[in-house]
């Protein structure tokens, strides 16, 4: 039973965060929608050693603390990220901090990875082993850690044989000193020991920011070619704030997602794929709202990609609407697959 076109309505006049828990605590009764038929072949993707069904997933940030993700894959997701979690559990900024731009389509929050730390993940993901579907992990570092690149090494530990991949998260706003982490030298360090640490083969990706300078870019481009990083992911939110709407919550401070970040994100993604010379997978996330976009996106190099603020004022149903109208765009344009339609643009084809 789906619930959720009558019930979101009503969400939107509820304060954002306590929506969001509503929404997980309903997903957690399975009320939410469930996917019927198979996808398209056209859809299926082959990438890390994993075989997705279907490039679409939910972003990190949406299941934090790892309640709901076979919900997210019942509901028609190709992959689903939980996290982002830390060591040990934290509050995370003051409320409010979490805020709708209903004019823009768009969210800021302020959260700082509010989240229940190693412990509950691991017991969730524990208990789901077995299940099918591709979860990843989304790990970063509590606030105050002495040691910060020691809190994803525990991630690596806490979570290696239960992850299918991991998101190495330094690039949130919302953790001062966080993006510090993508600077050249401190990159190449916490590569190192997140390498070092991995006892197998469980992929590892980097996600980044979209507020990055050229040279910036090109360093991150670089570390990740060097060190034979699985892939990256393009983007976080971002703390720029051009070209809104003048509105009550249009400055507050925190990270940009949403409509107004599509733009800047996709550059930033087509730019690191022409970097790579393509040949680390990347990762879209950012403004995603349609199949136009996503397909855009892919076509910039993103192999995969992910969701999470355009669900919110579009529900569930736009994953099926994502996926219809991809397979639409590759039959149109002549590609067979996925694949075929990767950095297209970014190639000049």
């Amino acid at each position: 039973m789906d619930l959720f076109p009558l019930a979101r309505p009503a969400l939107r006049f509820i304060e954002p965060e306590r929506a969001h828990r509503l929404t997980i605590a309903a997903l957690k009764t399975g009320l939410g929608p469930r996917q019927r038929k198979a996808d398209p072949a056209s859809l299926a993707v082959d990438l890390f050693g994993l075989h997705f069904s279907n490039p679409v997933g939910i972003a990190a940030g949406f299941d934090k603390n790892g309640e709901v993700p076979d919900a997210m894959l019942a509901m028609g997701m190709g992959f689903a990220e939980v996290g982002t979690v830390t060591p040990r559990p934290q509050a995370g900024n003051p409320r409010p901090r979490v805020f709708r731009l209903e004019a823009e389509r768009a969210i800021v929050n302020r959260l700082g990875f509010n989240n229940e730390g190693h412990g509950a993940l691991k017991r969730r993901l524990e208990a789901r082993r077995g299940r099918k579907g591709i979860v990843g992990v989304n790990i970063g570092a509590n606030k105050d850690a002495a040691d910060r690149v020691a809190d994803y090494e525990a991630g690596i530990a806490a979570f290696e044989n239960l992850a299918s991949y991991f998101t190495v998260n330094i690039s949130s706003p919302n953790t001062p000193g966080l993006r510090a982490l993508q600077s050249r030298g401190e990159l190449e360090g916490l590569i190192a020991r997140v390498l070092k640490a991995r006892k197998t083969a469980v992929p590892i990706l980097l996600k980044i920011a979209p507020d990055l300078t050229a040279s910036e870019l090109a360093d991150i481009a670089a570390v990740a070619l060097d060190m034979k990083l699985d892939g990256l992911i393009v983007s976080n939110t971002t703390i720029q704030r051009e070209g809104l709407v003048s509105g009550p919550h249009a400055h507050e401070v925190g990270g940009l997602s949403g409509r107004p970040l599509f733009a800047l994100s996709t550059q930033v993604l087509r730019d690191v794929y022409r970097l790579t010379d393509g040949k680390i997978p990347i990762v879209g996330v950012g403004g995603i709202a349609d199949g136009a976009d996503a397909y855009a996106k892919i076509r910039a190099g993103a192999s995969l990609v992910q969701l999470y603020s355009a669900l919110t004022y579009e529900g569930p149903a736009l994953v099926a609407r994502i996926k219809r109208d991809l397979a639409e765009a590759l039959a149109r344009d002549g590609f067979m697959r996925i694949a075929d339609a990767v950095g297209v643009d970014a190639r000049g084809g």
